[in-house]
């Protein structure tokens, strides 16, 4: 357990409060440890191996087990995984965790037929599950959809229901001249993702949902700040994350040699206040090993439910 989860763990709510300077929130029963983690193609693509260039590949064993330990020190309730492959492979994946004693009993993948997809690990139950993946748009005049589309799930808390909403925005990888980043994809696609949420919940304040997962965006690019909010009403809030040395990158792209803080967790106004303390940017030989992204893990404690 590293400091800050000891200090957490160590103090009532009154003195955390003091710690991070936000307001008292009282305990309706066990805080929500919720995690996101972008596994690199856990699923066949093309790798380099020791026999060469294999274009369908899976995932080396080294890495998945490197990939399991690391969920094992997360420890969460719920996990968003991006870049997952087909279901069987998340059934092989919540098979070989149990195995090694972390039982997730609940598990939903986004039906969208794409070979890297958005899916859900969880010991709560999962309700309302469904694939938003008819969310369509304009790019560079060209009507288009959300590829990767939406993943959401409910959970169920004394406190209320609590919705999840898994995303991957377009890579900065793109083959078009007129938009060579993706940059305007990518903002085009955070607009769409924005409009449904309007659809979905339509008074953020009201509703506790969150968002999370590989936006492939540093949070102040325009996609994160086009899915944040619409003119004057805010629709998310970024969870501030760092590691154990306060570092907030998540994302290391080897052959550039950079560092960026691409994947977040964002609540609505309504689920805000449930927010313990900063997120947690986990870190390690083992998240180096098992994927070129690094998880990011809060917990959120709901609000004391009134009683007669």
């Amino acid at each position: 357990m590293n400091l800050r989860r000891r200090l957490r763990s160590g103090l009532g709510a009154p003195a955390r409060a003091l710690l991070w300077g936000w307001s008292v929130v009282p305990l309706a029963g066990e805080p929500l440890r919720i995690a996101t983690w972008n596994v690199a193609n856990y699923g066949p693509t093309g790798r380099v191996t020791a026999a060469g260039y294999r274009s369908d590949y899976p995932k080396p064993e080294a890495e998945k087990a490197a990939l399991r330990a690391v969920l094992r020190r997360l420890d969460a309730e719920v996990v968003a995984l991006q870049e997952m492959g087909p279901p069987a492979y998340l059934a092989e994946l919540a098979r070989d965790l149990a195995r090694e004693g972390l039982v997730y009993p609940h598990r939903a993948i986004a039906e969208d037929g794409e070979p890297r997809r958005n899916a859900l690990l969880s010991r709560r139950p999962l309700r309302a599950v469904r694939t938003h993946h008819e969310v369509e748009f304009s790019h560079l005049g060209q009507a288009t959809r959300l590829r990767r589309g939406l993943l959401e799930a409910t959970l169920d808390t004394p406190a209320g229901a609590v919705t999840l909403i898994v995303i991957h925005l377009k890579s900065p990888l793109s083959d078009d001249p007129r938009d060579p980043r993706a940059e305007a994809l990518r903002r085009a696609e955070a607009g769409a993702v924005r409009d449904r949420l309007r659809e979905r919940f339509p008074d953020p304040r009201l509703t506790p949902f969150l968002v999370l997962g590989d936006c492939n965006e540093v949070p102040s690019g325009p996609a994160v700040q086009t899915l944040r909010r619409r003119g004057r009403t805010e629709l998310l809030r970024l969870v501030p994350a760092a590691d154990e040395r306060g570092d907030t990158w998540t994302h290391h792209y080897r052959r550039g040699e950079t560092y960026a803080r691409v994947d977040l967790i964002l609540l609505s106004p309504a689920l805000a206040p449930w927010l313990a303390a900063p997120g947690e940017i986990l870190d390690g030989p083992d998240v180096r090993l098992a994927s070129d992204h690094r998880p990011v893990v809060l917990e959120l404690e709901p609000p004391p439910v009134s009683g007669g």
